[in-house]
């Protein structure tokens, strides 16, 4: 098995989970928290408000996953990831990142899922550098894919061309080209709509 890439809208995918770049409130934000929040309905947020806070305004802290369904979602189930903030790459945000990615796919095994889709954790107001968060989306995705069966299909989603390019040479250098997921796992994309960015 190899990663998938595929650029487009990540709440339009038909798969058992797709990861949300979320905010340690969880109840919805800007790019693709704020996109798959709409996409999901009133019930998403409804079930995030009711997940404990470990402290006041703070359900799941950096680094760290929780997981919801899907509700009106074609995915099943959604796994909410806090990334890091971009400051200067020395205050652990590659190892926070690195916990977004390895963590949801921890949970998704844990829940007996077969496929996942992440965005570009990070990457939009955040401020990840683009391919510096790519190598490490790729880096663990596929590490996790060479010692994990579940989940066997792990897609990477782009919200434009030049994050496609990131994963194309992040996955290039992990020793795996791209290959994009087969057409029947997405339902029509002509929505009318751009792409939501990721956090």
């Amino acid at each position: 098995m190899k990663i998938e890439v595929w650029q487009g809208d990540i709440t339009t995918l038909a798969v058992d989970a797709i990861v949300n770049a979320a905010n340690e409130s969880l109840l919805g934000g800007g790019g693709v928290d704020g996109a798959i929040h709409r996409a999901a309905g009133p019930r998403l947020l409804a079930e995030c408000e009711a997940l404990p806070q470990i402290r006041l305004g703070v359900r799941c802290p950096t680094g760290e996953v929780r997981a919801t369904a899907g509700h009106d979602l074609p995915a099943r189930h959604v796994i909410h990831t806090v990334g890091p903030v971009w400051q200067d790459g020395q205050r652990d945000e590659p190892a926070l990142l690195a916990n977004c990615y390895w963590k949801s796919l921890q949970l998704a095994e844990k829940l007996g899922l077969h496929s996942i889709a992440f965005p570009a954790i990070s990457c939009g107001v955040f401020g990840y550098p683009l391919h510096q968060a790519a190598q490490i989306a790729a880096t663990e995705t596929v590490a996790w894919q060479r010692s994990h069966r579940e989940p066997r299909r792990i897609i990477l989603v782009a919200y434009n061309a030049a994050t496609y390019k990131a994963y194309q040479s992040a996955l290039a250098a992990q020793g795996q080209p791209i290959e994009p997921p087969p057409s029947p796992l997405l339902p029509s994309l002509d929505l009318g709509l751009p792409p939501a960015a990721a956090h």
